[in-house]
């Protein structure tokens, strides 16, 4: 069950980069930067993803960042999910994402899965939205 809305990111991608297959499919990474809010907390978050086509179109991708907050907070993430081409090369991905801080107002993440929507329009502007998974 979906439970509390934790935060929502707006950003850009930074770089894309064509990486080497292994009999599968096509794979890019890619890496954005974003800003938002985390548990209401202004924040920065600095992320790179890999995504792989597989045969059927879809994609599966995993990722990993760190988010700053305003007042000093820090924490890494690590997520998986899955997703599909849209529209001029625009993405759309729903999965899970991983937090830990040691920061005291982020600390109850720790302990939780977070549910993510995240998409990409073909011009690079992302829009990121998290909800804790109860």
């Amino acid at each position: 069950m979906l439970g509390e809305k934790v935060g929502e990111n707006r950003g850009k991608v930074t770089t894309r980069r064509v990486l080497p297959t292994e009999g599968g499919g096509p794979k890019v990474e890619v890496s954005f930067q974003e800003l938002g809010t985390l548990l209401g907390i202004e924040a920065r978050d600095l992320g790179t993803y890999q995504a792989e086509m597989r045969p059927d179109g879809t994609l599966i991708g995993a990722g990993q960042g760190v988010t700053m907050g305003a007042g000093g907070e820090a924490a890494t993430w690590v997520g998986q999910g899955v997703g599909k081409l849209g529209p001029g090369g625009s993405t759309s991905f729903r999965g899970a994402i991983y937090y830990y801080s040691a920061a005291p107002k982020w600390a109850r993440l720790n302990a939780v899965a977070l549910v993510f929507e995240y998409d990409e329009d073909a011009e690079g502007n992302t829009h990121a939205e998290f909800w804790e998974w109860k």
